[in-house]
């Protein structure tokens, strides 16, 4: 295979999801412009490797190459964001939806929600963010997100679990205890 033909595969593989690659940058991260170095960096290690992808899910292969530059980035950067995760297992409560006519108030309201639901998703442990990202944002797989994160599917489990504890008791506090209108 000639340079160019392999540079042809690795952009018809590869570029179909660099957006899901930025995305999970960015919510590790937190910066535009670091996520763009580590998108960038996790690229060129794609590059170098594409030989030994076996094609089976090449969105997986990308993202948990990028995973593992992005902790790598912050693990050199910003190290206090890596800390231990709280092992503490909490009460995973359903969260009810109102229904209704979508009118300017309502989607004033949503668009608050938003916000504020990527402000707490934001404030989550990296190990919490991720699985957060991967499943709800990227839909992707237990399976899927167990083999990018190189963790059992139970940890991908537990770890969603808590994130969306923490997600609705972060929602709580900000209502001050009332009730929602989303999430």
């Amino acid at each position: 295979m000639t340079e160019r033909q392999r540079l042809e595969d690795f952009e018809r593989t590869v570029l179909p999801h660099m957006n899901a690659a930025y995305n999970l940058a960015r919510w590790l991260t937190r910066n535009d412009a670091d996520a763009e170095d580590v998108v960038q960096e996790a690229c060129l290690r794609a590059f170098r490797y594409f030989e030994g992808f076996s094609g089976e899910s090449a969105k997986g292969w990308l993202l948990s190459i990028l995973r593992h530059t992005c902790f790598t980035w912050l693990a050199k950067n910003r190290p206090a964001e890596l800390a231990p995760l709280d092992e503490e297992l909490s009460d995973t409560v359903a969260a009810g939806d109102e229904g209704g006519p979508q009118t300017p108030e309502r989607q004033l309201l949503a668009a608050d929600d938003r916000g504020r639901l990527d402000r707490l998703i934001a404030r989550l442990p990296a190990e919490f963010r991720e699985v957060i990202i991967l499943r709800e944002l990227e839909e992707l797989s237990y399976r899927e997100i167990a083999e990018i994160t190189s963790v059992p599917v139970g940890t991908v489990m537990s770890r969603l679990a808590r994130a969306r504890t923490r997600l609705r008791q972060g929602w709580q506090r900000q209502q001050g205890g009332e009730g929602s209108h989303g999430l």
